[in-house]
């Protein structure tokens, strides 16, 4: 079953190798992986899309926020949030298939981001399955290249993360796990 995590983190280098570790060491396949910073430049958010077996999505959320530089790490598949994904597309279509294009661009809430003799790019964002539902239209109308952000999400949860400073580096070095943790309230 696909999980959604979504992660605060320290943006330090390492971070993301020791979270996709975690998953890759127990043969999980990550199927969607964003991270960016957020308005505070010393922290990022990422969330990753991960195939696990449902009885071990707990265990896997506790193994990831023990780790050096993770501040929080909720699962949030099944709690009240908004998830999203971005999409690229090129279109090479003949000239008879443009203006089909552009009404299922419209459908879809898509934009056409530019315009050349061989056709379209046009970029679209939505949940996963309407991307998916948007290429499987456009292959019909010709020859197309995509490419896909990876999905993030945000927890509409009203509960707000309680997090501690982080450790200096020497400690952190010392004790090899994070002390005194953000914890939920």
């Amino acid at each position: 079953m696909l999980q959604t995590i979504s992660l605060l983190l320290e943006n330090k280098p390492g971070a993301l190798l020791r979270v996709t570790g975690v998953l890759s060491s127990r043969g999980y396949n990550i199927e969607s992986l964003t991270v960016a910073r957020t308005v505070d430049p010393e922290l990022s958010r990422m969330t990753i899309v991960v195939d696990i077996d449902p009885q071990l999505r707990r265990q896997v959320i506790k193994q990831i926020n023990k780790l050096v530089n993770v501040l929080q790490a909720i699962d949030v598949t099944d709690t009240p949030s908004v998830t999203r994904e971005m999409l690229l597309m090129r279109v090479r279509a003949p000239r008879a298939a443009r203006a089909a294009i552009l009404k299922e661009a419209e459908i879809f809430g898509a934009r056409v981001v530019d315009s050349s003799v061989d056709g379209f790019a046009i970029e679209v964002t939505g949940e996963t399955e309407k991307l998916d539902e948007f290429i499987n239209v456009m292959r019909g109308y010709g020859e197309i290249e995509v490419t896909r952000s990876g999905v993030v999400a945000v927890s509409l949860e009203s509960r707000k993360p309680r997090l501690s400073p982080p450790v200096p580096a020497g400690d952190e070095a010392k004790n090899n796990h994070r002390v005194n943790k953000g914890v939920l309230n």
